[in-house]
């Protein structure tokens, strides 16, 4: 019997790499489901340059999380809500998930698509950001609309199969890498781990 397919999803760093689109265009082109766009300092205009530098067949595979106008500009896949950006904005009507940080917020009856828990593991990129919930507790999270985000890499991926994730998020391990070359191998690599 085949393996569910999961969402695989990368999520950029804080501070965007110099050759960030080049990064994101090989993470696509390795079958990756999204990318995030996160970067909270970054401009409007950082991002408009960063979304102009990748390849247009790619665009409805990537989401944002700030910088919401950008949407009347670019045929994007998606938003991501959190902390700083809450709200839909008026009047879209496209793909939207969630960022969560409790079990109790993934129960959180609202019209989103998915959302992210997180943090499942130890973080990567983040130093002393500790993986937050029990085994337990990750049995209980909600059928059919979580993705796991912190610390998930080819290392911790097997052990969050045994819970009813829809998909995994990474960053730090994705994002360590500084090529094309190196974040395509990286990609493949995941891949293997969670079929």
């Amino acid at each position: 019997m085949a393996a569910e397919k999961k969402l695989l999803i990368a999520i950029t760093p804080e501070n965007p790499a110099t050759n960030e689109a080049k990064l994101i265009t090989a993470i696509l082109d390795s079958g990756w489901d999204y990318v995030h766009l996160r970067h909270p300092s970054a401009t409007l205009r950082d991002m408009r340059a960063i979304i102009e530098a990748i390849p247009q067949r790619f665009h409805n595979r990537l989401r944002l999380h700030g910088h919401f106008e950008l949407l009347n500009e670019f045929n994007l896949g998606g938003i991501h809500l959190n902390s700083r950006c809450p709200e839909v904005p008026p009047r879209y009507n496209g793909s939207v998930s969630r960022t969560c940080h409790s079990i109790e917020e993934t129960r959180r009856d609202d019209s989103v698509d998915f959302v992210t828990l997180s943090p499942v593991c130890d973080s990567i990129s983040k130093s002393g950001y500790k993986g937050a919930f029990s085994d337990d507790a990750l049995m209980s999270i909600p059928q059919g609309r979580v993705v796991a985000l912190g610390g998930v890499s080819p290392d911790t991926v097997q052990h969050l199969k045994a819970f009813p994730f829809i998909g995994y998020a990474v960053l730090g391990y994705l994002f360590s890498a500084t090529t094309p070359e190196d974040i395509s191998s990286r990609c493949r690599t995941f891949i293997k781990e969670i079929m």
